[in-house]
């Protein structure tokens, strides 16, 4: 039997791991591209002071004399020694307008050696126009390094015009630390979301458990280990267990009642057409006519009551039978009752096969076709067993003459006998074509292939 897959298709299981799943990427996404632009903006802020720091460190070290030179006070420039060593990453400039237009650098540590720092003569523009405001950007340094820059321009009294400071620290060391502070972010995001999903998924076995046991419950009913499901579930699913139950009693109840009726009016109609045969013993053609009616109508009310009562067994929920005391039971029936022709019946079962229905048809389906094959065999009639998955196959063969492919078929017409046709004209099994039908399997005539006879082939379900 296939059992309950916990993660399947359209299953409220992967319902329930897909929407947290999802919820949970957006979520911790969420967190990882908050914190890390909360951090990234704290460490460039961080940067952003000391650049500031700096400046104002160059403005307290930039003057000019009275015929308009830039003296620049070594003792109070900015002493970190980043700034003495070439193509440190830490860069200083005091820029001004020459009288050609462009900006010129007027002063500069020793880092920033031959190269220049990147500045647009637009931006320097921006600068010089607003004194005392600090402009911040981003580029590319002297030894191709990522900066981050600060520029300000300032008003020395002997001049005509703005200074500009500028100053840019590598921010390299500042990128590095946001890439491995979002990287451990998002790798502990990700453990905390597998731990969460694995936690989630222990949840929903545990809390679906229940729904397994009733699966296996219905199973067992349906296949006859019990008439009645357990009631010691969860509260949450008590109630659809008890309402089961409820609609197991309910099936029962009604076919038993459908049983009765079947029974009643077996009886109500037997007495009537056993009086109007009685009462048509004469000569008379009409006599004849009443007999044969009578007769007709005692078949059809035994066939289609025998049909009625199977078809109520065959709703019957849980019907459990085994096989092989069954056919061992008629197999002693049929060696007794053909022994003057000494027809040899044996029976290949194995131990503790069961099918999904009631004793007495498979009692009447294995019957009628053992005995059919008893009165044609010459010798010996095979009985034999075999499990294939979900179902059973038993085989009845015998060594009589067999059928032709077309008998085969008129064979299995409802009113066709063997006992009333011609040796291989067929035999009436429609009522068994009919039980098989019921009970979701199948009835086939084949040829028998090592005794050379005929083969019965009738799979029903296995429990």
């Amino acid at each position: 039997m296939k059992r309950f897959a916990i993660i399947s298709e359209n299953s409220l299981a992967r319902r329930l791991m897909g929407s947290a799943g999802v919820i949970g990427m957006v979520l911790l996404g969420g967190i990882v591209l908050i914190l890390s632009t909360l951090y990234t903006s704290q460490i460039v802020t961080i940067l952003d002071n000391e650049l500031d720091r700096t400046v104002t460190t160059l403005q307290r070290a930039v003057d000019a004399d009275a015929s308009g030179h830039i003296i620049i006070d070594a003792d109070r420039e900015p002493s970190d020694p980043f700034f003495e060593t070439p193509l440190s990453g830490r860069y200083w400039a005091v820029l001004m307008r020459n009288e050609a237009g462009p900006y010129m650098s007027v002063a500069q540590s020793d880092s920033v050696w031959d190269g220049d720092l990147p500045w647009s003569a637009e931006t320097l523009d921006a600068i010089a126009q607003n004194p005392g405001q600090a402009q911040r950007a981003d580029g590319i340094g002297p030894s191709d390094e990522p900066l981050r820059m600060v520029g300000q321009a300032m008003i020395l009294s002997a001049l005509d015009q703005p200074v500009i400071l500028l100053v840019g620290f590598d921010r390299s060391e500042t990128d590095r630390g946001s890439f491995r502070f979002t990287l451990i972010l998002t790798l502990t995001m990700a453990a905390l979301g597998i731990g969460f999903l694995t936690a989630l998924l222990f949840g929903i076995r545990s809390a679906l458990a229940p729904l397994r046991r009733i699966e296996a419950d219905i199973a067992d009913v349906r296949e006859g280990r019990r008439t009645l499901m357990e009631t010691d579930y969860p509260r949450e699913v008590l109630p659809l267990n008890l309402e089961l139950n409820k609609l197991l009693e309910h099936n029962r109840g009604i076919v038993q009642r459908a049983q009765t009726h079947v029974g009643n009016l077996a009886h109500a109609l037997k007495t009537p057409i056993a009086v109007m045969i009685n009462e048509a013993k004469g000569d008379t053609p009409l006599d004849e006519v009443v007999r044969r009616q009578s007769g007709a109508m005692h078949d059809n009310v035994q066939h289609y009551l025998k049909r009625a009562r199977a078809a109520a067994r065959a709703q019957t929920v849980g019907a459990r039978c085994e096989v092989g005391p069954v056919l061992e039971d008629l197999a002693r029936l049929l060696n007794r009752l053909f022994a003057e022709r000494q027809i040899d019946v044996s029976v290949d079962c194995p131990m503790g096969l069961h099918v999904r229905l009631e004793k007495q048809d498979l009692e009447e389906m294995a019957g009628n076709l053992m005995e059919n094959a008893c009165k044609w065999a010459a010798n010996e009639v095979r009985v034999q067993v075999s499990a294939c998955n979900d179902m059973l196959n038993i085989l009845i063969d015998d060594d009589g003459p067999g059928l032709s492919p077309d008998e085969r078929v008129a064979a299995l017409k409802r009113g066709v006998r063997l006992d009333e046709a011609a040796p291989g004209t067929g035999l009436g099994l429609s009522i068994v074509t009919e039980l098989a039908d019921m009970y979701e399997g199948s009835f086939v005539l084949e040829e028998a292939p090592e005794l050379g006879g005929l083969r019965a082939s009738l799979r029903l379900p296995r429990a």
